[in-house]
């Protein structure tokens, strides 16, 4: 999740308490994700590992909702199924987790 923070120059989250860092700062780059078009190819695998490391399935969408609009569901799904092959345990329930946020609706091209 920091990467993905680096990559979109949010700032610092540095006021919360302890705990609640990561949280903070998925809140910082929700919205900047999802406003832009499209992204990046070196911001997918950062993507990715934000969202199969992400422990709360609520947030773990954060992450991938916006990879799916910018690089399809194949290509998401297929990465997941990567980490479900040769992740560690925590990778692995990660993905299982994400896998079901992959199912968004995809955005309408205008």
């Amino acid at each position: 999740m920091t990467e993905v923070a680096q990559l979109l120059g949010v700032g610092d989250v540095t006021m919360e308490p302890k705990g609640q860092h990561a949280r903070h700062l998925a809140h910082a780059v929700r919205k900047p994700l999802l406003e832009r078009a499209s992204l990046p190819e070196q911001w997918f695998a950062p993507l990715m590992a934000a969202a199969v490391h992400d422990p709360d399935p609520s947030f773990c969408r954060w992450f991938v909702e916006p990879a799916v609009y910018a690089f399809g569901r194949r290509r998401v799904m297929a990465a997941l199924v990567d980490y479900l092959r040769v992740g560690t345990d925590a990778e692995r329930a990660g993905a299982m987790r994400a896998w079901y946020c992959a199912h968004v609706r995809t955005r309408r091209s205008t």
